[in-house]
């Protein structure tokens, strides 16, 4: 029997920042490359529900967990005993250490 996949909770911040990053590729890009994002973040989380390690740990904050979307964009997560919480989404190019 196949065990129900936890629930995804997202942050403010992860809601804040996900739309920030489909405003900037639609400010420098078409919509097509917005809906691909749109996928690939979608695809990505639902592979997270089946494998809540998928992503490796931070290495500095150790309860969090980083996956590249894309080569400009990372979502970062946490994994809680009912949940899975989408903290952040960010540019890869940015100075933030995770």
């Amino acid at each position: 029997m196949n065990a129900k996949p936890p629930k995804v909770i997202w942050s403010p911040l992860a809601e804040e920042t996900y739309l920030k990053a489909i405003e900037f590729i639609l400010k420098r890009w078409t919509v097509n490359e917005a809906d691909e994002f749109v996928c690939m973040v979608r695809d990505l989380i639902e592979r997270i529900q089946s494998f809540k390690n998928l992503c490796p740990p931070s290495m500095a904050h150790k309860n969090l967990r980083r996956c590249v979307v894309s080569f400009q964009t990372s979502l970062v997560y946490r994994i809680h005993k009912n949940f899975i919480e989408i903290v952040a989404f960010f540019d890869n190019r940015s100075n933030i250490s995770l």
